[in-house]
């Protein structure tokens, strides 16, 4: 048997800290070389799926209507991955000189750089997955980009081989006039910025957008300006690695261990799991009695067709069940209560040996009581929206397997306003379904989201918190709508005597002019 001293330990663990420090210099990577580290799989695991729900949040926060890479646009982001706490995916920098952070944030950089290659894997399998990839990635990368100092991004340039170099003094007085007109700043902010001289081929976008000043096949760029530049490598390099990476894919998934993680990835739900949950919101267990209340006021839209299409038919093929029935199970209808609703629904069209027989076998499955007991959870939003539907079926996303025209027509029935409809199904044009979904609920809520809509029960949790006084409502504007019909209105008595006297004055004034005018030919 070996014994290792404690002294030992220390230094093997300071040489580590100083490899990953010298293999990381940089928060900002252009993951040029793949890792060689030896991790464990559950880690590996961990860390992918950490870097899924950040590039997650960065399309959420591109969708809002903050201007991209604007104060507003970063704010919200930070606070976004503040709530899932992923702050140390923004926070790679660090200007404390202080040898227990530098640890910490070498620990950082390398996650960043291993969970990369990773989602490479993962989202190199199509063009669609690929593009999604490489705009999320980008934007990342901008962001980070954004919070660096002048003098780390002169280091991350240099380690890169980035031969951007500022133009002498002298250079820059010669045509101050053109760089002021160019870049539209006054003359003092034009000597306190340093310009850069490159090929105008790498500066496309500024030129596109005239923000520069162009010479002799250059174009002199502000330092600020610099990152469109940077970003726009960045971009083309990794498209060029999605290729590469594409390829040999069917060399890497021989490991069986790569195959199973990588597996259906893009389809993962990260958020919270609801698995039987009571319903919180209202402090008591839901019955069957409740649910058609319910299904006007909290359900998604998912949801309400299904329940809306079992009263009206009295049943539902198999998806449609399971969609359904774990979907009540999440929200707090305990076994009992749910064989007793699924049998009082389907009795109307069959008996009840048949029932007994052929469908509450499912129900009992669901919550775990046969088969392989297991405890399933409610299907998130990925999971309905990545399902096959085929004809005759009604399970499934709305956004995402109604035809336009139906779309728009449940839509109007469920009272959202013109405007919302368009957006939505602009945004359903776009592929953004979860997107649609939310601004679904933003608009018969009167409301905003922020943490965006991942759950079908989530939609129904965040709806009872509003409806029962949890959550402040963010005014969105004219859009409200109400869920719960209402009494109609009578005007008081005294309006109504002011309309009648103003009606019977104008009666009064035509007639007049009647007689002053006398009859009228045609």
């Amino acid at each position: 048997m070996e014994f290792q001293s404690p002294r030992n330990t220390v230094r093997r663990t300071i040489k580590n800290s100083m490899k990953l420090r010298s293999e990381y210099p940089h928060s900002l990577q252009l993951y040029s070389v793949p890792p060689s580290e030896t991790i464990g799989l559950q880690e590996l695991e961990d860390w992918a799926v950490e870097r899924l729900k950040v590039l997650r949040a960065i399309e959420r926060v591109n969708l809002s209507k903050n201007a991209r890479f604007s104060d507003d646009w970063k704010t919200a982001l930070k606070n976004d991955l503040q709530k899932q706490n992923l702050n140390s995916w923004y926070q790679l920098s660090s200007s404390i000189k202080d040898d227990k952070m530098d640890e910490i944030i070498s620990k950082t950089r390398q996650k960043d750089h291993v969970s990369h290659f990773l989602m490479r894997l993962a989202y190199c399998r199509t063009e669609e997955y690929r593009r999604w990839f490489i705009a999320q990635e980008t934007d990342l990368f901008r962001f980070r980009f954004s919070m660096e100092s002048s003098e780390d991004i002169r280091a991350f340039m240099k380690e890169n081989k980035m031969n951007f170099l500022p133009i002498p003094e002298e250079e820059k007085k010669k045509i101050l006039t053109k760089l002021i007109h160019a870049a539209q700043f006054n003359a003092n902010k034009v000597d306190a910025v340093e310009y850069y001289k490159v090929p105008f081929t790498e500066a496309l976008d500024l030129v596109r957008h005239r923000k520069v000043y162009l010479q002799a096949g250059f174009a002199y760029i502000p330092s600020e300006d610099l990152v469109s530049i940077i970003t726009a490598m960045f971009r083309s390099h990794l498209s060029l690695a999605m290729a590469l990476t594409m390829r040999s894919l069917p060399e890497l998934e021989d490991d069986h261990r790569i195959r199973r993680l990588l597996n259906d990835f893009d389809k993962r739900y990260t958020g919270q799991d609801f698995n039987s949950l009571q319903n919180k919101s209202s402090g008591a267990a839901v019955t069957p009695e409740m649910i058609d209340g319910l299904s006007k006021q909290s359900f998604p839209l998912c949801m309400r067709h299904l329940h809306e299409t079992l009263r009206s038919t009295h049943h539902l093929k198999h998806g449609g069940r399971m969609q359904y029935g774990l979907f009540v199970k999440g929200i707090g209808l305990s076994l009992e209560h749910s064989l007793k609703f699924w049998r009082e629904e389907f009795s109307k069209n069959m008996d009840m040996d048949k029932f007994e027989k052929q469908y509450a076998y499912n129900i009992r499955h669901n919550y775990g009581k046969e088969g392989k007991r297991i405890n399933y959870a409610p299907q998130s939003c990925i999971k309905i929206i990545s399902a096959s539907v085929g004809p005759g079926e009604n399970h499934g996303c709305p956004f995402r397997h109604f035809d336009a025209a139906v779309l728009r027509q449940k839509m109007t029935m469920n009272r959202v306003p013109q405007p919302a409809i368009q957006e939505i199904v602009d945004l359903v044009t776009r592929h953004h379904y979860q997107i649609a979904c939310q601004r679904y609920f933003e608009a018969t809520h009167n409301t905003e989201i922020d943490s965006g809509i991942h759950h079908p029960n989530q939609y129904f949790i965040e709806s009872q918190k509003i409806l029962n006084g949890e959550v402040k409502e963010k005014i969105k504007g004219a859009n409200k709508i109400s869920t719960v019909p209402c009494k109609a209105w009578r005007p008081p008595a005294m309006m109504m005597a002011m309309a009648t006297n103003v009606l019977r004055r104008i009666t009064d004034t035509q007639e007049n002019r009647k007689a002053m005018t006398g009859p009228q030919k045609r």
